[in-house]
C-alpha cells in the first residue's frame, strides 16, 4: 500500500484538529521541615569535613612548590655544593694582621671546613665535620659563626647544619679547632 501526500495532509488535519486537554492541579502550600532549613549540626559536621578536606589538598599543592623556591634560594645564597665562607681573627698565624678565612661546605652529605690561618692559602687547614643522613641532606646550607663559649678569651667555632649546633674549641696549646669534649660540653651546661 502506498501513502500518497492527500494521507498525509489528512493526518496533519486530525492532529491540528484534536482537542487538547489541560489538568491543573490543585495548589498545595509547600512545608519545609526543621531539617531541610537552616544549617543543621549535620551540614555544619560535612561543612567542617570540607574545609579540612580543602586545606589538606592546599597543603598538597603547596608545599612542593614552597620546598622548590626554598632550594632555588639556597642555590642562590650558598651554592652548588652548598658552601658559606667568612673571616674572622681567631689568634692563629695572624701576625701579618689579616684575619683568618674560613670556607665551610657540604660535600655531597660531609661537612668540610677549610681554615686559612691569617689568610695564607698555602697554611690552609681541613676540618671534617660530620656525615649528613638522609635524603636531599646534599642541599643542607652549613654556616659558621664565632663567640667565646668556655671563657678562655679565644673566639671558638660553631657550626650549624638545619637546626643543631657543632662547637669546634679553639685550642690554644694546639693552635687549632678541635671538637668539644663531653667534659667540657657539661661544664658549659652547669
Amino acid at each position: 500500500m502506498a501513502i500518497t501526500s492527500r494521507d498525509l495532509r489528512s493526518a496533519e488535519v486530525v492532529r491540528r484538529t484534536r482537542p487538547t486537554t489541560v489538568i491543573t492541579l490543585p495548589q498545595t502550600r509547600q512545608r519545609y521541615s526543621s531539617r531541610s532549613v537552616g544549617f543543621g549540626v549535620h551540614n555544619k559536621f560535612a561543612y567542617a569535613i570540607c574545609i579540612i578536606l580543602a586545606l589538606f589538598l592546599a597543603n598538597a599543592m603547596f608545599s612542593p612548590i614552597v620546598s622548590w623556591f626554598k632550594v632555588k634560594y639556597d642555590d642562590v645564597k650558598y651554592g652548588r655544593p652548598r658552601t658559606m665562607q667568612t673571616t674572622a681573627f681567631v689568634g692563629h698565624d695572624e701576625t701579618n694582621g689579616l684575619p683568618s678565612h674560613f670556607v665551610a661546605m657540604n660535600m655531597e652529605r660531609r661537612i668540610v671546613i677549610v681554615e686559612m690561618p691569617g689568610g695564607d692559602p698555602a697554611k690552609a687547614r681541613t676540618i671534617v665535620g660530620p656525615y649528613l643522613f638522609g635524603a636531599g641532606e646534599d642541599l643542607t646550607p652549613v654556616s659558621l659563626r664565632f663567640a667565646d663559649v668556655n671563657a678562655d678569651q679565644r673566639l671558638d667555632m660553631l657550626v650549624s647544619v638545619k637546626q643543631e649546633e657543632m662547637v669546634y674549641i679553639n685550642d690554644a696549646s694546639s693552635n687549632q679547632f678541635r671538637m668539644i669534649t663531653s667534659e667540657e660540653l657539661a661544664k658549659l651546661q652547669q
